[in-house]
């Protein structure tokens, strides 16, 4: 039971991530405003995409009347300018530049001839670059290609286009002030009139004289400030918790009871269920498994922080460990003001010195959280929050501090309880180092013996990791088995440590076949997959690579490897189009030096799909099952998909058509607006194309919600893999093993689903599979 003093510092520290996660946020509301970057604030963004389909319409009014040769006044400078852009570009622009142009601690830049100019300005950049593009396309491409970077600004993409093409003599035919206050004057015209958001207003200056202002009005001012309310409601920092959070739960009438923190304003905006109906009332099962769940406590490993920390002040970069590491700064050349060459040469040094320090910023951005949140609960034992997706996985509610986080934030956590070491803990640290150094898809066996071979290699890492960096630095996942090393030298080396906290994982051999082989009953698949016993664990993605050679010409046939097929034979359970594949293959042979041409690729992706055709033809019939019947089931008049899992959760699939239009603007990126139509008309071909896949999910989370409401040590997950200590895991394996029989024994769940969606036709179970054999099978999960 919690003390009163923890109950005491869990609630100030609640306190205190709304108080800083308020701060946060006005911090970045000033910041943006004095960049006169309001467009892209949380009141810019809200208001834009909200706006967008009524100045579109708008602007598609005027175009029309441009047809007409009615546009009156603005026909000339629309007609001659930008009657080739798009609506939804001019739409962004315009009110890109009235957002930053009136909400911005510059001075004067609301005034309307300025506003005016700077919209025009902003239109004629866009026709300019696109101007470049379209008769200039390979110089272009190579700017792009040389000079800009993801974090090279508007004005300094122009500035350099610009001069590049100067150096070539080739120049724009630049619009005139008069022009660019012509389009600027109609833009504004057309926000402040399908918005009612803006107004001009006129004011008396000192020496007597009118000044013309482009305000907000009082409805917008109430609108902007009541999304900055909503926002700051919303904006508590989520850190794990020093106290047990509270249970998720239903009252007597069937409403929600909230779990998680002790206060409700951090619990605002997560639910139970993310992005689901939070009407449904879920069974016992995934309630007691989300519950029990955030009981196991945490606490921070002390090593790997150290290590960290040292290389953070060295500035080192390790794996998905990116410290700032500022960039050399040439020192400028003594002769360098009689030298213009000299000059030149330095200054674009510099300037690409900074460029790289800006990227490293954005970059690091990730590791200094996560440092933070560590150095913040370095000395406590702490809880995490969680809740369901839709589907029922399973996802923590804080962003760092969490076993589902990038391969450094991952090697931050331990168990806060401990198990003895015993021979079975040994085994399984053993597992863990060979596991997180690359050997993944070895047989167990094989791994054990890679550690036996290698206990003066874990030796060095567990006692020095920072003087042997490099025995360790570009292993598979880095920081994990740099963690994995220190726990089972100390454990099983040196012996002078006889508990152990290190989260050990283990994961299912592609898990959407041997949940598919478990639905279709299917033996040759649950063979492929390590459903069925063997001595050495299937490979079903060689397997595929292998069959896939039947169907190509005799030159190709070294080209199929595993790896080349591996994201194909993963993806195609859950859908993957034959566009992902092209480019998961296409990436893959390019890894290993293979240039394909585009026909030979087509080749090579129908290949892999007729080899699955032909090695996995259960799993394949039954997705095409599930999309013809769900397709016939929503044309039928379904309005929403809604299935059972073997645990409870309640799964609600809503897929509406949504008309949403989408282009990438020369300057200011990627855009879209969301059509709004006033209805909700279910899209078949999204619920064919989703269905299968979470279907597939839905039954996987089902599994981990059963196998852990029997499971009494500390455990989590991540997806659908498992972690645990390495004592328990024998344990846990042996249950998710049963818990797979017992599912796909007790009923079928095809048939069930069938019955939900009127299905015309039987589902395709192919009937060679006895569940109950993977019992013994220890490749199931590894």
């Amino acid at each position: 039971m919690e003390t009163p003093s923890n109950l005491q510092r869990q609630f100030l520290l609640e306190q205190e991530a709304i108080s800083c996660g308020r701060q946060k946020l006005q911090d970045s509301l000033t910041k943006l405003e004095e960049k006169s970057y309001a467009s892209a604030s949380v009141y810019g963004v809200a208001s834009i995409r909200e706006a967008l389909p009524y100045l579109m319409e708008h602007i598609e009014i005027t175009f029309a009347k441009l047809k007409n040769g009615q546009a009156g006044k603005f026909f000339r400078p629309i007609a001659e300018h930008i009657n080739e852009l798009e609506p939804l570009a001019i739409a962004t622009i315009l009110l890109k530049i009235v957002f930053d142009k009136v909400f911005t601690f510059d001075r004067n830049t609301d005034l309307i001839v300025p506003m005016m100019t700077a919209i025009g300005g902003a239109l004629e950049s866009e026709c300019k670059f696109r101007w470049y593009k379209r008769e200039h396309p390979t110089i272009m491409g190579y700017i792009e290609r040389v000079y800009f970077h993801e974090v090279t600004g508007t004005q300094q993409k122009l500035k350099i286009a610009s001069e590049k093409f100067g150096e070539r003599d080739i120049r724009w035919n630049s619009w005139s002030t008069k022009t660019k206050i012509s389009l600027g004057r109609w833009g504004l015209t057309a926000v402040m009139e399908s918005t009612g958001w803006f107004t001009v207003d006129k004011r008396k200056t000192r020496r007597k004289k009118y000044e013309y202002r482009v305000v907000a009005t009082d409805d917008f001012n109430n609108k902007r400030n009541e999304l900055i309310k909503t926002a700051e409601l919303f904006s508590g920092i989520p850190w794990p918790m020093l106290v047990e959070p509270d249970d998720w739960g239903y009252n007597e009438e069937g409403n929600i009871i909230y779990g998680g923190y002790l206060t409700n304003r951090m619990m605002r905006g997560h639910e139970l269920t993310r992005r689901g109906n939070p009407t449904i009332k879920h069974g016992d099962t995934p309630l007691a498994f989300i519950n029990k769940l955030q009981k196991v406590k945490y606490r921070v490993n002390s090593h790997v922080l150290q290590t960290a920390e040292y290389l953070k002040e060295k500035e080192r970069v390790v794996g998905k460990f990116i410290p700032i590491s500022p960039a050399f700064k040439p020192p400028r050349p003594p002769d360098a003001e009689e030298d213009a060459k000299k000059n030149l040469s330095w200054r674009r040094a510099m300037a690409e010195a900074h460029t790289a320090d800006r990227i490293n910023f954005k970059r690091s951005v990730r590791t200094r959280t996560q440092l933070e949140a560590a150095e913040k609960f370095q000395d406590d034992e702490f809880y995490l929050c969680w809740s369901f997706d839709y589907r029922g996985r399973t996802y923590p509610i804080q962003a760092f501090l969490t076993p589902q986080d990038t391969d450094f934030g991952k090697s931050l956590l331990r168990f806060a309880d401990e198990s003895p070491v015993t021979e079975t803990a040994d085994t399984w640290l053993a597992f863990q180092v060979a596991t997180t150094f690359g050997l993944d898809k070895a047989p167990i066996i094989e791994r054990l013996q890679w550690v036996d071979r290698n206990r003066d290699l874990i030796t060095r890492i567990a006692i020095d990791p920072i003087l042997h960096l490099s025995d360790w630095e570009n292993v598979e996942e880095p920081w994990q088995f740099m963690a994995a090393c220190h726990e089972y030298y100390h454990c099983c080396i040196a012996c002078d440590k006889h508990t152990t906290g290190l989260m050990v994982a283990v994961d299912a051999t592609c898990s959407g076949l041997q949940i598919l082989a478990g639905l279709a009953k299917d033996q040759s698949t649950a063979e492929l997959v390590n459903v069925v016993p063997s001595k050495q664990p299937s490979d079903a993605y060689k397997a595929v690579a292998e069959k896939a050679k039947e169907f190509l010409p005799s030159y190709m046939h070294p080209w199929m490897t595993r790896s080349v097929c591996k994201r194909t034979v993963m993806t195609i359970p859950y859908n993957a189009t034959k566009d992902s594949s092209r480019k998961y293959i296409r990436e893959a042979l390019k890894e290993a030096n293979i240039e394909v041409q585009q026909d030979e690729l087509t080749q090579i992706v129908n290949a892999v799909y007729n080899s699955m055709d032909c090695i996995v033809p259960g799993p394949m019939k039954v997705m095409r099952w599930i999309k013809k019947s769900v397709g016939e089931y929503i044309r039928n008049g379904g309005k929403y998909i809604e299935w059972e899992t073997p645990s409870g959760f309640i799964v609600n699939q809503k897929r509406d058509v949504i008309e949403t239009e989408r282009m990438e603007l020369q300057l200011l990126g990627r855009t879209s607006v969301r059509i709004p139509n006033g209805k909700q008309t279910p899209c078949p071909k999204r619920h064919r194309s989703s269905t299968a896949p979470n279907f597939i999910h839905s039954i996987d989370a089902a599994i981990l919600h059963r196998s852990f409401t029997q499971f009494d040590e500390p455990f989590t997950v991540i997806h659908d893999s498992v972690l645990c200590r390495a004592g328990d895991m024998g344990t846990l394996n042996q249950l998710v093993r049963e818990t797979y029989s017992n599912i796909f024994t007790e009923d079928c769940w095809l048939t069930k689903f069938a019955q939900t969606v009127n299905a015309s036709e039987p589902p395709p179970i192919v009937g060679t599979l006895n569940p109950e054999v993977v019992s013994n099978s220890i490749y199931f999960f590894c």
